[in-house]
């Protein structure tokens, strides 16, 4: 006998179709009373209606693109104000500072257009629904890190080849405190959010937000390395900041390809496997499969009953098993 089990990461888990109860089913002892109370306390609230599911979807998208549309304005003036820096001081290593910066904050569009692609209702052409529209956002946020990282190399490359002063340096100092307390401000919140919500594209931007605030202080080396008199300071920290981007790179890229390829965590498996068997009249377990959809954790399960159970109690079984 199988159950099929939705479960949203921080929401709260959704039966699969054809399930629509509540409750109010028959309790299988007082170890499993306990178990359930445990559980519906821990993943609250717990609804098995598809109205519910929408809504749930709908509320993470809407956090989601709260934090988006944040970490665009912060992300927006941070870089403006570098941009003028650069201007006025002719830093390479602010530029590739500034190229990051502004490439993590027009990562919001693609993201963006995922959570709401992610809201559609499932149909009879995608009936997982739209979910992993997020995941196509997390290879465009790749793709973007990439390009960044390549063109600040480049600059970088040019400067060594043919320096040139840095000038004003005291705004340049103030423009890479300015991008790490902005960069370092996206990061928290966007990495948090993402989490809450399960997004793994949300968490690589945070990810990515969090390097470029480190790299904004590196720039306060190149700088350093300036007021002394040492003319290769500046693009040697430049090409160090394309360093760390592709580190970041590495990891983001690492993360997107996981989830494309329906990787969870293994602990999350284990601790279905080891619910299920709790459950008074489950003999043993067949395959136990999760993979991520949008937001959604979505759990499958193959249970071994009695074989002498009728239909209304294997049914039973196989609810009080989903609710576990």
């Amino acid at each position: 006998m199988s159950t099929h089990h939705d479960h949203n990461q921080d929401h709260g888990p959704a039966a699969g179709p054809g399930h629509p109860h509540d409750h109010s089913h028959g309790s299988a002892g007082s170890r499993w009373s306990r178990l359930r109370h445990q559980v519906t306390h821990l993943v609250a609230p717990h609804s098995h209606e598809a109205a519910d599911k929408v809504d749930s979807a709908m509320e993470t998208s809407k956090e989601g693109m709260r934090t988006l549309w944040l970490s665009l304005g912060i992300l927006g003036v941070t870089t403006v104000i570098q941009a003028a820096v650069v201007a006025l001081s002719g830093s390479v290593a602010l530029l590739g500072d500034t190229i990051h910066n502004a490439a993590d904050a027009l990562t919001a569009v693609p993201l963006g257009i995922a959570f709401v692609l992610g809201r559609r209702a499932a149909n009879r052409r995608y009936t997982y629904g739209y979910g992993r529209a997020e995941d196509l956002a997390g290879i465009a946020i790749v793709l973007t890190i990439a390009a960044s990282s390549a063109l600040a190399a480049y600059t970088a490359i040019d400067r060594l080849l043919n320096p040139r002063d840095v000038t004003h340096l005291w705004a340049v100092a103030a423009a890479a405190l300015s991008g790490f307390i902005g960069n370092e401000w996206v990061a928290r919140y966007r990495i948090r959010t993402g989490r809450k919500i399960g997004s793994a594209a949300l968490v690589a931007d945070g990810l990515h937000a969090r390097t470029d605030g480190f790299t904004s202080l590196a720039v306060l080396l190149g700088a350093g390395g300036a007021a002394i008199g040492w003319k290769y300071a500046d693009p040697i920290v430049g090409l160090l900041i394309t360093l760390a981007i592709l580190a970041v790179l590495r990891g983001a890229a690492r993360e997107v390809y996981r989830r494309l390829m329906d990787s969870v965590d293994p602990a999350l498996v284990d601790q279905a496997e080891h619910a299920l068997r709790a459950v008074d009249g489950v003999r043993d377990l067949g395959q136990v499969r999760m993979r991520w959809i949008g937001h959604a954790l979505r759990a499958e399960a193959d249970i071994v009953v009695d074989p002498r159970l009728n239909v209304v109690q294997a049914h039973e079984l196989a609810v009080a098993a989903e609710h576990a």
